[in-house]
């Protein structure tokens, strides 16, 4: 039986896949081995799980585009988004920039006309269960919150976008969801996040004021929204953890972006640490506090932030990566993002990051980082984990390419964890 899992939105409930390019499991200074296409699943689905997180850019210009565009089975980039999908098979997976749709109309057109049809020689893949919800990205504030001096617009919205819902988020998963325990929070407001990161007005002596009190008192937090989806695997729980936060750029000397970027990733940092820590966050029910001691969690998305390069505020991601809870023992690799690092050249020469660790394929600046991430915790072993960017020897090569790209500027990013 299948299950779509939909908030609507009411009042109080808030509403870029990679396959194994090698078969050795690699740690951080392993060197990344040469792979063929036909050496590339190594998943033991008896024994791991494999979760997956792609920004695979299937949001559209208008309301409507994306379900009118789904609605068939001929859409090209759809068509190449699943294969991607359904050569990583992953068990779980996140989708990035996927646009809401009321219902969860987009999400089960996703899946009926593309996932579960074999895609140039890929098997098929069923995810009976799956959640959509609304996101921050495109709700109207009515506040003027790019100080341009007029109000309207996608840069005075609750989380850029032009339509409510763009940019949103979609899970599928093989394994149940426990939707009587789904937490979202799109709706905490970020001035209640101790010591928040409040950008400011550079031409005022105030600190801390670019947006006024009055704002500070609508403002949300989660540029689309973080969503802790509990899902039932062989009678464990583990809380998957996602979001997408704002991308640090797009703004000016305020840095606005780049402030509510770190913040978005220290939500999650918060959630998983100790009660005292996360004692402050509430969720759209008005529910406080944050995850159980104890609990088996992975934190999953595009964090739009690299440890050493790009333009977030220097820690940012760090908040994760650092954090005494998360299990960073093994980094998803791929030899694709080293020979395109090496080939584009540019900014990428001088980053400091090693480039078998990118996940997204940029223009200059920031040029390539790694952007995405899947970070269980520490009671869950990491037994392998990937990024899918194939080399330009691979035959699977033509699913990812070279702009304009024929799926996206991210790439698929897995880990093996076992239970």
């Amino acid at each position: 039986m299948r299950h779509t899992v939909c908030t609507m939105p009411t009042p109080t409930r808030s509403a870029r896949v990679a396959t194994s390019i090698a078969a050795a499991t690699l740690a951080l200074t392993a060197a990344v081995p040469a792979a063929s296409a036909q050496d590339r699943d190594r998943h033991d689905p008896d024994r791991d799980v494999r979760f997956s997180t792609f920004n695979a850019s299937l949001n559209r210009n208008n309301a409507g585009d994306l379900v009118r565009d789904l609605s068939t089975r001929d859409n090209a980039q759809a068509k190449t988004i699943a294969e991607i999908v359904q050569r990583a098979n992953p068990d779980v997976l996140l989708i990035n920039e996927f646009d809401y749709v009321e219902g969860g109309v987009a999400a089960d057109l996703f899946r009926e006309n593309y996932l579960e049809v074999a895609q140039n020689g890929a098997s098929r893949i069923e995810y009976p269960y799956s959640y959509v919800a609304p996101v921050n990205t495109g709700v109207p504030s009515n506040l003027d919150l790019d100080n341009s001096g007029s109000v309207g617009g996608p840069n005075d919205a609750f989380g850029f976008g032009f339509f409510p819902g763009q940019y949103g988020m979609a899970v599928y998963s093989k394994h149940p969801i426990d939707a009587d325990r789904i937490r979202t929070f799109q709706q905490f407001l970020w001035k209640d996040m101790p010591g928040a990161r409040l950008p400011d007005n550079p031409a005022t002596p105030e600190p801390a004021d670019w947006y006024s009190p009055a704002e500070l008192e609508k403002f949300r937090l989660s540029s689309k929204s973080h969503w802790d989806i509990p899902l039932s695997i062989d009678g464990k729980t583990v809380h998957f953890l996602v979001s997408h936060p704002t991308p640090p750029v797009f703004d000016g000397p305020e840095d606005r972006n780049g402030t509510r970027n770190a913040d978005e990733i220290r939500l999650w940092a918060d959630y998983v640490g100790s009660g005292a820590d996360s004692s402050y966050i509430y969720d759209d029910e008005g529910v406080r506090g944050g995850l159980k001691a104890g609990s088996r969690f992975v934190i999953a998305g595009d964090q739009n932030s690299d440890p050493l390069d790009g333009d977030s505020l220097p820690g940012s991601i760090d908040q994760l990566l650092d954090h005494p809870r998360v299990n960073t023992s093994v980094v998803p690799t791929s030899e694709g993002a080293v020979e395109a690092s090496e080939l584009q050249g540019g900014v990428n020469v001088d980053h400091r990051s090693p480039a078998r660790f990118d996940t997204a394929d940029f223009s200059e600046p920031p040029g390539n980082i790694r952007a995405d991430y899947v970070l269980p915790s520490q009671q869950l072993r990491i037994t392998d984990a990937r990024v899918f960017w194939p080399v330009s020897t691979d035959p699977l090569y033509r699913l990812t390419g070279t702009y304009p790209f024929p799926s996206s500027d991210h790439r698929l990013v897995w880990v093996d964890v076992r239970l």
